[in-house]
C-alpha cells in the first residue's frame, strides 16, 4: 500500500512515479498537413489547372485530348509526396467538377467525369499517389528513379484506368482505343523526362521543397540527395 502523505509505501520504499513516453519532439505523421503543406497542395492544384490553359489538341479523332496536365500530376508526387500530391490532385478535380474551366480546353463540369476522358482523371488521382510512394521509396533523388517513378504513376496507371473507361463510354473496342492511344506514348515520355529532370533540380537546390514526404520523423528521399 502507499502513503499518499508522505509518497512512500507502507513498508517504507519511495514510490517511483510511472511516466507514459510521448510522441517525440519534432516529429510528424504520416497525414499531417500544416499551414505550409496546404499551400504547397494549392499551389500545386493551381499549377496543374495552368498546365490545361494552352489549350489541348486530339490525335486521328481520338476523343481524349493531348494536355501538359499530365506533367502538374507527376510533379505534384514527386514534390509533394503520395498523399498530399494526391490531395492537390483531388483539390484540381473538386475545382473541375464544381463547374471552373481548369481542364484542357477550357472545360469543366461534372461531365467530364462520365465522358471519355473519366478514367484519366481518376487516373491522375491515383497516379499522383503512385508516383509519390515510389520517390519517397527511392534512397535518393536521383533522374532515373523519379524517371522510372513518373512512366509507372504518371503514365502506365494513368493508361490503366483511362483507356478501359475510354472504350466503355466511346463504344470503341478496347484493343481499338489502346492502339489509338499509343499516339499519347511519346508525348508522355518527354513528361516525365521533364519532371524528372525538375524535380532533381528543384531537390538539390532547395531540399526543404519536399519535406512534405517526412513520415513519422524519418528522412526522406529529399534529405538523402542532400547529404
Amino acid at each position: 500500500m502507499t502513503d499518499a502523505s508522505t509518497g512512500t509505501t507502507t513498508s517504507g520504499t519511495p514510490r517511483t512515479a510511472t511516466t507514459t513516453p510521448g510522441p517525440a519532439a519534432g516529429t510528424r505523421g504520416p497525414l499531417t498537413l500544416d499551414a505550409g503543406d496546404a499551400a504547397r497542395v494549392a499551389t500545386f492544384a493551381a499549377l496543374i489547372a495552368a498546365l490545361g490553359m494552352p489549350g489541348s489538341v486530339a490525335l486521328f479523332g481520338n476523343a481524349v485530348p493531348i494536355t501538359l496536365q499530365t506533367l502538374g500530376v507527376m510533379l505534384a508526387g514527386t514534390i509533394l509526396g503520395a498523399w498530399r500530391g494526391a490531395l492537390a490532385v483531388a483539390t484540381f478535380l473538386a475545382l473541375a467538377a464544381a463547374g471552373l474551366p481548369v481542364l484542357a480546353g477550357g472545360r469543366g463540369g461534372l461531365g467530364a467525369f462520365v465522358g471519355p476522358s473519366a478514367g484519366y482523371l481518376v487516373g491522375f488521382l491515383v497516379g499522383a499517389a503512385v508516383v509519390g510512394r515510389l520517390v519517397d521509396r527511392l534512397r535518393r533523388v536521383a533522374f532515373v528513379g523519379v524517371l522510372v517513378a513518373c512512366l509507372v504513376g504518371g503514365v502506365a496507371v494513368v493508361y490503366a484506368f483511362g483507356v478501359p473507361v475510354q472504350a466503355l463510354v466511346t463504344g470503341v473496342p478496347l484493343a481499338t482505343t489502346a492502339q489509338l492511344s499509343l499516339a499519347f506514348v511519346p508525348g508522355d515520355v518527354l513528361k516525365a523526362l521533364a519532371a524528372a529532370a525538375i524535380t532533381v533540380g528543384v531537390v538539390r537546390a532547395y531540399p526543404a521543397a519536399r519535406r512534405s514526404g517526412r513520415s513519422a520523423g524519418r528522412p526522406t528521399a529529399a534529405d538523402r540527395a542532400s547529404s
